[in-house]
């Protein structure tokens, strides 16, 4: 018998329609730093690593430190203004939190930028496990995160599932042996056709409660 304990969710895209925000702080820094204006196809494409891992990998600017500030300044600054609180998602965890399961995260987002968010999301104190880009050597789609994510939990692999909405993830997924469901049910996210396919696929967050009492046979 299967039993889910645990649900583990990618952040950006996922659980939180905050691409906009990491948009706008990226633009700000290249067009600053590098004065060069940069698409969000040419930011999606520099994803994998944490926001100060992609500064130090892309930016021609050698003043790092100061464009990594630059970032989180502007993430906090504009982030009630371009990411909406969703109710649903909201309703989502606070359910699967009462039901008993345990909720993670894990995600390539440094752990900083990620703490702004779950703070104006009032999404705090919700998640038994965060494993952000800062906690792993190797990224997504390497299953590092999430196999440190099930260690922590103590949680087998085949008692949980993993939601994400980009190729990294599901891949990330199927290489720690974990259910993995696609979802592109924010208005931003990451992929729309996913090389890697993953197990379910949704596009509606009401649908996910169907998908979990299926998968307890």
């Amino acid at each position: 018998m299967i039993v889910i304990k645990a649900v583990i969710f990618d952040f950006d895209g996922t659980l939180a329609d905050t691409l906009p925000v990491c948009f706008y702080s990226f633009q700000a820094v290249f067009r600053d730093f590098d004065n060069k204006e940069v698409t969000p196809d040419e930011i999606k494409a520099m994803f994998g690593p944490s926001e100060t891992g992609i500064i130090r990998e892309n930016l021609i600017d050698s003043n790092h430190d100061k464009a990594i500030e630059l970032y989180y300044e502007k993430y906090s600054e504009k982030h009630n203004e371009l990411v909406l609180e969703n109710e649903e998602i909201n309703d989502l965890l606070l359910s699967l939190k009462r039901e008993g399961y345990k909720l993670g995260i894990v995600t390539g987002k440094a752990r900083r930028s990620l703490l702004i968010s779950l703070h104006c999301l009032n999404m705090n104190d919700l998640f038994d496990v965060i494993i952000t880009g800062d906690d792993v050597t190797i990224p997504k789609p390497h299953p590092e995160g999430l196999n440190k994510a099930l260690a922590q939990l103590n949680i087998k692999n085949t008692d949980a599932i993993f939601l994400g909405d980009s190729d990294a993830d599901i891949s990330a997924g199927k290489q720690a042996h974990v259910h993995t469901i696609g979802v592109n049910w924010l208005p931003n996210y990451q992929t729309l056709a996913f090389a890697v396919q993953p197990d379910e696929m949704l596009s509606n967050i009401n649908e996910f409660k169907q998908v979990l009492e299926k998968l307890q046979v």
